[in-house]
């Protein structure tokens, strides 16, 4: 009896050794912060061409992160519309909004609904999700010309106020 307390104990052990050995550090992800250099990721648009962030210097970009089951986002997309509307002549104010963990369809429907002409595009890896270190939904980005983090806001905002229209037309000055 003493041997075979002895023998479980071992493979015990030696268990887990074997995993303890085999499991491999978390890797700490830099995520984008405020005054940094924005990440660089692949959006797909809604009829699947792809847009790489890089590829978008020399604008401002505006990045929201949003889905149709989420209230706060629903709540915030008409400023936000009309914010992309007052800026649409603008060669160089990029708005970007990422579906996400959502159907593309429930978007579409929503929008065409609504009466909205957001641009939508897809992240189907979440590797935007990730370079940012999202929370939730909705956060939004702002990134200027030189294609650093100017703007990071958690939660919904008033996209359409003055301070904000301000805010985008001072970026796009510069």
């Amino acid at each position: 009896m003493k041997n075979k307390t002895v023998i479980l104990l071992a493979l015990l052990i030696v268990g887990f050794l074997v995993v303890f050995m085999t499991i491999k550090p978390v890797q700490k992800r830099e995520v984008a912060r405020v005054g940094s250099k924005s990440p660089n990721f692949e959006l797909l648009d809604i009829n699947n061409n792809k847009i790489k962030l890089d590829d978008l210097k020399g604008s401002v970009v505006f990045i929201n992160f949003w889905a149709t089951w989420c209230q706060s986002c629903i709540e915030e997309i008409p400023s936000m519309d009309r914010l992309f509307k007052s800026f649409s002549t603008n060669s160089e104010f990029k708005p970007i909004t990422i579906l996400y963990r959502d159907s593309l369809n429930n978007a579409l429907n929503f929008l065409k609904t609504n009466n909205y002409s957001l641009p939508i595009y897809l992240n189907p890896d979440e590797s935007a999700a990730r370079s940012f270190g999202i929370t939730g939904v909705p956060e939004t980005y702002i990134i200027d010309k030189r294609g650093i983090l100017v703007r990071k806001v958690i939660g919904p905002a008033d996209w359409d106020s003055p301070n904000e229209i301000n805010m985008i037309a001072e970026l796009l000055k510069r």
